[in-house]
């Protein structure tokens, strides 16, 4: 059974979001604020972090850059501000995934899932050594480890999981409904900016090499070797 750790300051927000997490089969702690839910981490493992980020104490933005010192379990933002800055703020933390409040409790475990199930697929699948190269770029799948003139490049999990997919199907004209199937695994419920943003920040990260990530118009993206 899948364990899910939901901080909010809010009692009703937990209980609804615990409600539906365990008709799906989750077993649910709680956290009240980011000073807690540190605390519950380092003593505690999870498979997915549900993580408010206007809190008392510590918000949730803060509690996740500590907790990504000394773990990577996927964490799931939540919050009444949409603002691409912030999302973007979140994705550079480390988060998974952002929801804005109010939210849908389907749609969150929706996104619970493919999250787990993503996350939970990946270490079975990256047994075998698997590496791409191109002049000074390499990609170790395995290891999930991009190197640029040696120098190993950061990047958030998200970001990880959208390069490998774009670099394994290379050449090939992807549409942003199949990135977000394959890399998300849900429907965004027309945020597809979340795609966007991702593609804005995994280009940064590659510098020079961003020209690699060809936007098609209307389309979606394409990884190629210019």
């Amino acid at each position: 059974m899948s364990k899910i750790l939901v901080v909010d300051d809010e009692f009703r927000i937990r209980q609804i979001i615990r409600k539906y997490a365990e008709f799906e089969g989750y077993e649910v702690e709680e956290a009240v604020d980011g000073m807690q839910a540190i605390e519950v981490c380092r003593k505690n493992s999870f498979d997915l972090i549900i993580m408010d980020v206007m809190m008392p104490e510590l918000d949730g933005f803060s509690a996740c850059r500590e907790i990504r010192k000394f773990c990577d379990t996927p964490i799931i933002m939540l919050s009444a501000r949409g603002e691409e800055y912030d999302k973007i703020h979140g994705f550079e933390l480390g988060s998974d995934d952002y929801v804005v409040k109010p939210f849908s409790p389907k749609e969150l475990m929706m996104r619970v899932n493919a999250v787990i199930k993503r996350t939970g697929s990946s270490s079975e699948n990256e047994t075998k050594k698997e590496v791409f190269k191109y002049q000074g770029l390499e990609v170790d799948f395995s290891a999930r480890i991009v190197t640029i003139d040696g120098e190993r490049i950061e990047m958030t999990p998200k970001e990880y999981d959208l390069f490998f997919y774009m670099v394994k199907n290379r050449g090939l004209a992807l549409t942003r409904e199949s990135l977000i199937s394959e890399v998300w695994g849900y429907d965004f419920f027309g945020d597809e900016r979340t795609l966007d943003t991702h593609i804005k920040l995994l280009r940064r990260s590659l510098g020079e090499y961003s020209r690699c990530i060809v936007t098609l118009r209307g389309v979606g993206y394409r990884f190629e070797t210019l």
